[in-house]
């Protein structure tokens, strides 16, 4: 069992088990993840059942301390993905 999936292995998997060359595999697993990356970019959701929900989310502008000089410092505002797990991921490690 793999410890880390990359989209690689995904694609490998896939072509194995629905029968399909690894070239079309690796096309639809880029073409997934450039459709999620895009409304993510748009500001928009993805949300997946049974997996989660992926979002962004505005990060206020604050002020922090560079860790070298410990100078204040202050910090622009920015967006971050985020992701939240569905219950039934959740359940699914326990």
């Amino acid at each position: 069992m793999e410890k880390v999936l990359t989209k690689k292995i995904l694609a490998d998997q896939l072509a194995e088990e629905q029968g399909i060359t690894k070239k079309a595999a690796g096309e639809t697993v880029d073409y997934i993840f450039d459709e999620m990356a895009k409304m993510l970019k748009k500001g928009g959701t993805v949300e997946i059942n049974g997996f989660g929900k992926f979002e962004v989310k505005k990060r206020a502008a604050r002020d922090g301390i560079n860790p070298r000089t410990k100078e204040p410092i202050k910090i622009k505002a920015s967006k971050v993905p985020t992701f939240k797990a569905s219950k039934t991921l959740k359940d699914l490690v326990k």
